[in-house]
């Protein structure tokens, strides 16, 4: 494993919304698909803590879709993430999270540690000269940041052709490009549920109406505006291989895991994927990752799974698993369905949750570990994120690996339910954070 700075050779531009809701993932999926026809090898990556815009993605470019988050990896983190992507592709389009400047981790803080320009995609479906002076407000906004952000160019979502994207393409101001639309077309929005958009895998957007919203793209003047990271990445954190091997379930209740923990595992130990949901038995394991997903989709399933009793009886022997959010829901007593339905789990876990009709949380989250566990020793501090649409009812007597500094948790100051070597979060960890690092030498123990 080298120990040489990570060379800033992939060339990328940030693809940040005035809000939610404008068409970021659409037009993420439009430019990529423009830069493929033009001979590109484009690669995505997502600003911010989200699984399900990256699956988009993932099912139109059949690559990774990294995630790029300062709290969750860290500076260094981000930037080594970031770099990773010149495997796959030649240049990188990063979607952003809400709106360009909104949360304490935003998007403008992403493009603006990664020295990438911004090209901000504004919903033109009711609007024209206004989408114009729209840019110009979040150009001239950059100057109140205490970090260099470069809203550089304007992408117009939902807009027509003819005079309405030529009025407002003469209206740009001179400061900025205009990079072109994305075209109202069906097929083009992707339908949405609790947790968000449905999945890459699930409804993924048209291709027809893909490619027609592709040639509405100004891929010379994006390129133009696409440039390299001029820091390098720090060197990677050593990966010494080791002979765990490590159980990952994958199927839809548990899709919910970061590219840099895959690759990361996949570095550090031999992976054994297995569907639960399909009846795939436990595998020969040292240790076991349920991440989250949609349990309650398929509660009914997993509770006839033979995979769980498998678990359950490995768990109480001593094997290290490590259980997020829908994993954590699955490692306890029981879950209740929206429709309120009882379904039982692993029993690993001393505690049983519901599922509700709103987030419950929503949030980067800081844990300080108060004991030896799995994914941390005693006194490190882990950062993750949480979003949830589940209850939990933990056991009085019930020990917690971590204190809550920052999120939720399962109480609202605890989270990492510990029984054996078993913890089960509500908080999902990404690779940089160390936290899978500390799993595979736990499983060497």
């Amino acid at each position: 494993m080298t120990d040489a700075p990570v060379p800033a050779d992939l060339p990328g531009v940030v693809l940040a919304g005035t809000a939610s809701g404008v068409g970021k993932t659409v037009a993420t999926l439009a430019v990529c698909r423009a830069l493929e026809r033009e001979g590109r090898t484009p690669v995505a990556a997502k600003a911010g803590p989200d699984f399900i815009d990256p699956s988009h993605h993932a099912a139109t470019l059949e690559t990774p879709s990294r995630t790029l988050d300062p709290w969750l990896a860290d500076d260094d983190g981000l930037k080594r993430t970031y770099a990773r992507g010149a495997r796959d592709g030649d240049v990188c389009v990063v979607e952003g999270m809400m709106g360009l400047y909104d949360g304490d981790v935003s998007t403008a803080a992403v493009a603006a540690k990664l020295d990438l320009p911004v090209v901000l995609v504004v919903d033109a479906a009711a609007g024209m000269e206004s989408v114009a002076a729209t840019a110009l407000g979040f150009r001239a906004y950059a100057d109140r940041m205490d970090y260099d952000v470069d809203v550089a160019g304007l992408l117009a979502a939902r807009a027509r052709g003819g005079r309405h994207e030529q009025g407002i393409a003469d209206a740009i101001p001179v400061e900025m490009h205009y990079v072109g639309r994305t075209p109202p077309l069906d097929g083009l929005e992707v339908p949405e549920r609790h947790l968000g958009l449905h999945g890459g895998d699930e409804a993924p957007v048209d291709e027809d109406a893909l490619d027609a919203a592709a040639r509405h793209v100004d891929t010379a003047e994006l390129l133009r505006l696409a440039r390299r990271p001029r820091v390098d990445a720090p060197p990677d954190r050593p990966a010494d291989p080791t002979d765990v091997t490590v159980a990952v379930a994958t199927d839809d209740a548990f899709k919910f895991v970061y590219p840099s923990v895959r690759e990361r595992l996949a570095a550090r130990a031999t992976v054994e994927p297995f569907a639960p949901v399909a009846g795939d038995d436990l595998p020969d394991c040292d240790a076991v990752y349920l991440p989250g997903g949609y349990p309650e989709r398929h509660a009914a399933a997993i509770a006839d799974a033979p995979a769980l009793s498998s678990i359950a009886d490995r768990a109480a022997e001593g094997l290290p698993v490590v259980g997020e959010c829908g994993g954590t829901m699955v490692l306890g007593e029981t879950l209740t369905t929206a429709d309120g339905d009882d379904h039982e789990m692993a029993g690993v876990l001393p505690v049983s949750t519901t599922l509700t009709d709103r987030p419950v949380a929503l949030d980067h989250v800081g844990l300080r570990a108060r004991r030896d566990s799995p994914v941390a020793s005693a006194g490190e501090t882990v950062r993750g994120h949480e979003f949830h649409y589940s209850a939990a009812t933990a056991a009085p007597d019930a020990r917690y690996a971590f204190e809550v500094v920052r999120g939720a948790g399962v109480d609202g100051a605890n989270d990492g339910l510990l029984e054996h070597r078993t913890v089960g979060t509500y908080a999902h960890f990404h690779a940089e954070s160390g936290a899978f690092d500390a799993f595979v030498e736990s499983a060497r123990r």
